[in-house]
């Protein structure tokens, strides 16, 4: 494997993981059976700690590609808590405030959830990576800091509801990049006349990649350990057999 001009790993992000704790990981083990210091190791489309599913990392000269590949659309499986809103939108912060939901029914969230289907507004979560003044906007609602953030266009090609266990419901979003799944659980709740907060998220699409064509973390980097080590011609730097004769 040329890892050097670009080789491409379609990763099922596990709970718990950072995106950059991903690419930290088959990083060291790259350069690890390389045998080199440094290797350009990139991903495609950032997801949350708190979420799982698809996530592609690129190498090499593939990261140039990067900017095309998370412009792919998205699809996910959320799973919304409806009466209780969280500071963060997710599971990140307690519970801040509760609101009724016995107002509420399968048809109502039906019809609310066509409002959000097309292009519409979004206000991203205090509790992004969006920048305010150079800092992300995360930093700063952790100090307990305010945090203004503008509305952003984003397109949201479909929306299914495919539980209704009232006050949990479980949809698919088909989406356009850019759009926080948090955010539209918060919106779905006021719209809602409630409160939401997203309990669950799952990642199963990005442009043509599905959650069935990624391998887990462990087997990548056992892939990575396995694979046969080539270098381009253009490649002048130490290489792995440099390394065993040191």
């Amino acid at each position: 494997m040329d890892y050097f001009s670009g080789a491409t790993f379609y990763i099922d992000k596990p709970v718990g993981w950072t995106s950059f704790d991903a690419v930290k990981r088959l990083r060291s083990e790259l350069v690890r059976r390389l045998g080199v210091r440094k290797l350009k190791v990139g991903h495609a489309g950032t997801l949350d700690p708190l979420a799982s599913g698809v996530m592609i990392v690129v190498t090499g000269r593939a990261t140039k590609r990067i900017e095309e590949l998370q412009a792919g659309v998205k699809e996910y499986i959320a799973t919304i808590q409806l009466g209780a809103t969280t500071p963060s939108f997710d599971l990140e912060t307690e519970i801040d405030a509760t609101y009724p939901t016995d107002h509420i029914t399968r048809e109502s969230v039906e019809q609310v959830l066509k409002q959000f289907t097309g292009t519409i507004s979004q206000v991203p979560p205090a509790y992004s990576a969006c920048k305010v003044d150079g800092v992300r906007a995360y930093s700063r609602a952790r100090k307990g800091k305010e945090v203004n953030l503008k509305p952003k266009t984003l397109v949201i090609d479909e929306i299914e509801l495919l539980e209704c266990n009232l006050p949990e419901i479980v949809i698919r979003v088909v989406c356009s990049k850019g759009t926080y799944i948090r955010a539209l659980a918060r919106d779905i709740g006021e719209a809602l006349r409630s409160g939401g907060h997203l309990t669950e998220l799952r990642r199963t699409r990005v442009g043509d990649i599905d959650i069935a064509s990624c391998t887990s973390i462990p087997e990548a980097v056992e892939a990575i350990r396995t694979s046969s080590v080539e270098y381009p011609d253009w490649y002048e730097g130490p290489r792995r057999e440099d390394c065993a004769r040191q």
